[in-house]
């Protein structure tokens, strides 16, 4: 899996633009890095280099990032033109967020206009993961099935490997992290209640 603050070659670096979202919020917001790293509880080393895009971060540093920025963790999210009404998400209109081309791709396949629940279509490429650190939620649950891959989910400190059409749920408070397990890349959709992004 890769590790927090592990560096990516500089040509899938160039294919990022969460560094450059980030770097342009922060420079409308007037903050220097040292400023940002400290709201965000973060190194200064690892906030420049999710900037320029050279390190895949966490989703904690991410949330972290974002929360220091006052900005929302969908803002990172790319929206494509086409259909994307109340009742239906086309599929050439998925908002579509990239952490890196050896991290993890996040879909969005449930329209906005329903907070209460959310899914996700993410591909987590060999070597990616939500992070070393286990993350929660302050209420909710999370559940979604394998539709390739191998996936690895620690939950509450239990490691589990689940394999094409295996599945799962748990409540969202409870610490948990995943990543995917082998040389292919884990294709799966993800709920989460209520919405997150």
């Amino acid at each position: 899996m890769v590790r927090q603050g592990q560096t990516m070659a500089a040509s899938d670096a160039e294919d990022d633009g969460i560094g450059r979202k980030l770097r342009l919020r922060r420079a409308i917001k007037g903050l220097s890095l040292q400023e940002v790293a400290d709201r965000a509880e973060i190194s200064i080393g690892l906030l420049s280099q999710i900037e320029r895009g050279v390190t895949m971060p966490s989703l904690k540093s991410l949330r972290q990032v974002c929360a220091a920025l006052d900005m929302p963790v969908g803002w990172l999210f790319d929206v494509p033109g086409g259909e994307h009404g109340d009742v239906v998400v086309r599929a050439s209109s998925r908002r579509v967020m990239t952490l890196g081309p050896k991290g993890m791709t996040k879909e969005l396949l449930s329209p906005d206009s329903v907070p209460g629940v959310q899914m996700i279509r993410i591909l987590i490429q060999p070597g990616g993961g939500s992070g070393d650190l286990p993350y929660n939620n302050e209420a909710g649950a999370k559940c979604g099935t394998v539709l390739a891959g191998t996936l690895g989910l620690e939950v509450d400190g239990t490691e589990y490997q689940l394999a094409t059409g295996d599945s799962f749920a748990f409540p969202a408070i409870k610490l948990h992290r995943f990543w995917c397990v082998g040389e292919q890349p884990v294709d799966l959709i993800w709920v989460v209640t209520p919405a997150v992004y």
